[in-house]
């Protein structure tokens, strides 16, 4: 039995079998896993999350090894491929992170045929699981603390079967309106809001998503369910430390062997359409053919990392990312050595290199729940770098004020602002950086973790 149940898609640690045939643990894939394994180092806590490797299926099985997921125990729900698949890949990721984040081109999609409804029912079944193993081994009055929209749907279930529980859900993505809610099915729409509403409190990292999740409950609904802001911020002493590990030193020289003497505008995201990499290498040409005097003096780095390869539209937008860098290179660039570097790669070591050493840094989501890239570029910068940053991501909220802002969409005005950033007199590019390096160390995962248990409370009804 535990007292505190943190319950989430991915664990702490992604387990492996190593070539003994002994499981291992690797660094937790996402972003959100290796901010919460910090926020609960040195916590008496259970980890419920989902057995998607070999390893974490025979884990499922035989028990995980003490240690092996650190200061937790873990607890990994073992589900079939077919609920799995229709659970996550088809619910998920092609449906709820395209409507969370405001990506659907209505004219095509959703299609919400019966193959779509089959895969709701997966989802149902994937939650109720994880609800089940909750409501089995936590104690009684126990406080649960369960995160993203993977998991919408355990709310309901835990009210149903256990109502002495104190529960709070966060939802680390944005939260859409209620007319874009409207996209899917209204028996759709009450259930995960219903559900939603089943935990004592549900948590967003800006006043805005939360503001959209109340609206969109008291339209469905009829009733405002309890919620509440916790923005997320770096681990700015665990970061440091990473950063100044012989692999970003050497990472550093090497991107400085690269820039020659050049400015650096840097971004770093998941090759993912919400990140809206595209418009920023357009708006990087656009400024390249307006203003020539630059074409020598700045390299734009783009380190994006794979992800949801398994999704045609991802893949569709990988591709269309690298054609158009490789078509801007080719007018701009000589002798193969183009302006724009994009790296489809997992490379921490060098991403936290040009996270210190970068003049500009990008971040112009589409809509972005937090992005945290933008609280560890100033943590980390060591240049006086000058963060442009979208209004649609959460960050926005509380570093905007010291930023440069680029609207999504506007290509022009993103050309524009990136010059207005590179050309920033040196005392305010200081005073700006100091700003943000202090915003961007604020509300370090434990205390956020602790704030978020703080508003765990029995469901109401």
């Amino acid at each position: 039995m535990s007292g505190l149940v943190v319950v989430s898609n991915r664990g702490p640690a992604t387990i492996a079998i190593g070539p003994d045939g002994q499981l291992v643990a690797r660094h937790g894939a996402g972003g959100l896993a290796p901010s919460l394994a910090r926020a609960l180092r040195g916590e008496r806590a259970r980890w419920v999350a989902s057995a998607m490797t070999e390893g974490e299926r025979r884990a499922a099985r035989e028990g995980v090894p003490a240690g092996l997921a650190g200061d937790t125990e873990l607890r990994l729900v073992d589900l079939p491929p077919e609920v799995r698949d229709g659970a996550y890949r088809v619910v998920a990721n092609a449906t709820l992170w395209f409507l969370l984040h405001g990506l659907f081109d209505r004219t095509r999609r959703p299609v919400l045929d019966r193959r779509w409804r089959e895969a709701f029912e997966r989802y149902r079944e994937f939650n109720h699981a994880f609800a089940d193993e909750v409501a089995e081994t936590a104690d009684e009055g126990a406080t649960v603390v369960v995160h993203d929209y993977h998991l919408f749907l355990v709310g309901a279930r835990l009210r149903a079967v256990r109502p002495d529980l104190a529960t709070v859900h966060f939802t680390h993505t944005p939260f859409p309106s209620a007319d874009e809610l409207e996209v899917l099915p209204r028996a759709v729409v009450h259930e995960l809001l219903d559900s939603m509403a089943g935990f004592g409190s549900c948590g967003f990292h800006t006043a805005r998503w939360r503001d959209n999740f109340q609206a969109a409950a008291r339209a469905a609904l009829g009733r405002v369910p309890a919620a509440f802001v916790a923005p997320l911020g770096t681990d700015a002493d665990e970061l440091r430390r990473v950063a100044a590990d012989p692999a970003c030193a050497v990472a550093g020289e090497a991107l400085d062997a690269e820039l020659d003497g050049r400015r650096l505008l840097f971004r770093s995201d998941r090759v993912e359409p919400s990140k809206n990499l595209l418009r920023g290498f357009l708006a990087f040409e656009e400024l390249l053919e307006e203003r020539p005097a630059w074409r020598d003096r700045v390299v734009f780095v783009a380190r994006a990392y794979p992800s949801r390869q398994d999704l045609p539209e991802y893949l569709a937008y990988r591709s269309e990312c690298e054609h158009l860098v490789a078509r801007i290179n080719d007018r701009f660039g000589s002798g193969g050595d183009g302006p724009i570097r994009l790296r489809i790669e997992d490379d921490f070591p060098a991403t936290l290199a040009a996270l210190q050493r970068s003049d500009v840094l990008l971040v112009n989501p589409i809509r972005d729940g937090m992005n945290l890239v933008a609280k560890e570029g100033p943590v980390l910068n060591r240049r006086d770098g000058v963060l442009a940053l979208s209004p649609a991501a959460g960050a926005f909220a509380e570093l905007g004020a010291h930023a440069v802002e680029v609207e999504p969409f506007d290509v022009t005005g993103t050309a524009r602002a990136l010059e207005r950033a590179l050309e920033l007199p040196a005392d305010e590019r200081a005073a700006r950086a100091g700003a943000l390096a202090r915003l961007g160390a604020a509300h370090p995962p434990a205390e956020w973790f602790h704030e978020l248990a703080a508003h765990a409370a029995r469901p109401a009804g």
